[in-house]
């Protein structure tokens, strides 16, 4: 996940995978705007939902290859039939975006936050930013998505049985009829990142007791259907007489290509969804107390010369700037230290170096893992106070070491 993504992964109504989540939304609903997750087009259930500029190039695919399947079927309608393909095309991305919000209801009814929305290439994802704390949770808010496909499916095809087939709103509803069976059948595989390795996951996880295991479990799953799609897609539909005049004018090398990028897609997916797994079993050694450097308390007018002697006679690594009664105001920048030639420190006073101490820069001792993480994100510095629950020194923590501890914790070898 971008940023170290804290969160349970993404829930799809495709095989999406987790995208930049930063926050980037706009303030007012009533306003749509261009950011890094695409085109924000409303907050239902306070959630932003955002396009993503890839799906206009497959909204564009999809009118042309619904445009030639209604030439075929209803010829007198000319260019009129681009129309409502385009229509299609609107109407299935909103029944994606139905199969998103089912994710997004289960996951808030659960108390998860979620990010975002996003519907991008293939279909959808819901940014659901923590993890479910059961197995049955993670079941349910797994299924729910393919369950509202179904339910869209069957809807359509009651619609189908009141109008003529051979029709525009016949043809419209056996269409999107068939594609959200096809959003619920392929989402129900179980392979991670869909939702159906979300449920094998959970499975797997309520039968050994482990997270773990079921992330394990269901990313190699993914992996091996990510191959089970590179081999077998091109060769089902070259079985199943997909010519040049077939489904859509499917030819070999456009099935070959789709299935390429669909295996990519799931193969990538799976490999996030384990490393992701593995990350949020190894945040618990990221503790604040720590990686906590000592420091010594100065005064603002201390030059920068005394300062570093003090700290080096009490084994100190880090600086921080106190007022007359002694409580902290600012810290001492590191980066700023070392681009002070040694001749000119006794002339520098520590104040000039140091960074005010602003909401959020104060970080309690016992934090860790996500929480840690979840802090510094929301204020982000270079180096933190961290103090005890009196509010006393503890000492300073710097952003750098926090890296350097991260990287460590991701080097060790899988338990």
């Amino acid at each position: 996940m971008a940023d170290t993504d804290n969160g349970g992964g993404p829930y799809g109504s495709g095989p999406g995978t987790p995208g930049d989540k930063g926050s980037g939304e706009g303030r007012r609903p009533d306003r749509r705007r261009y950011t890094s997750g695409g085109i924000l087009m409303g907050r239902p259930f306070g959630v932003p939902v955002y396009v993503a500029p890839s799906w206009f190039l497959v909204a564009a695919l999809i009118t042309w290859v619904f445009g030639g399947q209604l030439d075929r079927v209803l010829p007198e309608l000319g260019g009129a039939r681009y129309l409502i393909a385009l229509f299609f095309a609107v109407a299935f991305y909103a029944s994606v975006l139905v199969h998103e919000l089912a994710h997004t209801v289960a996951a808030l009814r659960f108390k998860l936050p979620v990010r975002r929305i996003q519907l991008q290439f293939f279909g959808g994802v819901s940014e659901i930013e923590k993890e479910s704390e059961t197995p049955g949770r993670e079941f349910v808010l797994a299924f729910v998505g393919p369950l509202l496909s179904l339910v869209l499916a069957g809807v359509f095809y009651a619609g189908m049985q009141v109008v003529e087939p051979d029709t525009v709103p016949g043809v419209l509803l056996a269409g999107l009829m068939v594609s959200n069976l096809i959003v619920a059948v392929f989402n129900l595989l179980p392979g991670l990142p869909l939702d159906g390795g979300r449920m094998l996951r959970a499975v797997v996880w309520k039968i050994s007791g482990k997270p773990m295991t079921g992330t394990v479990a269901a990313a190699w799953t993914g992996r091996a259907l990510a191959i089970a799609v590179l081999i077998g897609f091109p060769l089902a539909t070259h079985a199943g007489g997909f010519t040049d005049e077939g489904v859509g004018g499917m030819d070999t090398l456009t099935d070959a290509l789709l299935a390429a990028i669909l295996a990519a897609i799931i193969w990538t997916g799976a490999g996030n969804s384990l490393r992701m797994a593995r990350l949020r079993e190894r945040l618990p050694d990221l503790r604040a107390r720590t990686l906590t450097r000592r420091a010594v308390p100065v005064e603002s007018a201390t030059p920068l010369s005394e300062a570093l002697r003090r700290a080096n006679e009490a084994g100190a690594r880090a600086l921080v700037v106190v007022d007359g009664q002694g409580d902290p105001v600012a810290v001492v920048r590191e980066a700023a230290i070392v681009g002070i030639p040694e001749h000119r420190r006794p002339w520098v006073a520590v104040s000039t170096l140091a960074q005010d101490l602003k909401e959020g820069m104060r970080v309690p001792a016992e934090l860790a893992g996500e929480d840690l993480l979840d802090h510094l994100r929301a204020a982000p510095a270079t180096e933190y106070l961290v103090v005890e629950e009196t509010g006393e020194i503890y000492g300073v923590l710097s952003t750098g070491d926090v890296e350097k501890a991260f990287v460590e914790a991701m080097a060790k070898p899988a338990s």
